[in-house]
């Protein structure tokens, strides 16, 4: 069992630190999902300290927290003149991610039409900047996070199933653990 920097001690926390140790050493993708505040990104970090990719980063990405119109170039980086203001080459987060984790939280915030691009970038492992005709190469593992059902979200064809079934190779439920007790980190 990996030692983790993790404080709790309910039944369901020493769950959650089991199926943390299961998945770590796994080098495929993790769908942590859970109400607003109990942890995702902890526990998300604490699947890349546990596993072997922990001496390479970890890169986050709050896919909700940036407009649909920057968010691939966010992900995947552009090319200078790909867009107005785009005046260097600029490095997505898959490349920063690369031999390390990518977090991508509040999955189910990404657009529709952005998902196929971040399909084929988890299927096949490589990118493409914005306004580019070079392929790269990335080897990163991803771990998404949600508080929506994304499930649900398939059903009313808001996401695309083929994208959740890629990410939810290892579904993890995030909850409060107890009367008071969240995920933290000391």
């Amino acid at each position: 069992m990996a030692i983790l920097n993790l404080i709790g001690r309910s039944p369901k926390f020493r769950a959650l630190l089991d199926e943390i140790n299961i998945i770590a050493p796994v080098d495929s993708a993790v769908l942590v999902q859970g109400e607003t505040g109990t942890g995702k990104e902890v526990v998300a970090q604490a699947i890349h300290e546990a596993g072997p990719r922990r001496k390479n980063r970890f890169v986050a990405l709050n896919c909700a927290a940036i407009p649909a119109a920057l968010l691939e170039s966010e992900l995947f980086g552009h090319e200078r003149g790909a867009f107005t203001g785009a005046v260097a080459q600029t490095m997505g987060r898959f490349q920063a991610a690369d031999r390390g984790t990518l977090f991508l939280d509040e999955i189910g915030d990404l657009p529709l039409e952005l998902q196929p691009k971040l399909l084929r970038a988890l299927q096949e492992k490589q990118i493409e900047r914005l306004g580019g005709g070079h392929t790269f190469q990335v080897d990163g593992r991803v771990v998404a996070a949600t508080n929506q059902d994304l499930w649900g979200m398939v059903q009313e064809k808001k996401f695309r199933a083929d994208l959740y079934y890629r990410l939810n190779v290892f579904p993890i439920g995030c909850r409060r653990c107890g009367n008071a007790e969240t995920i933290s980190r000391y």
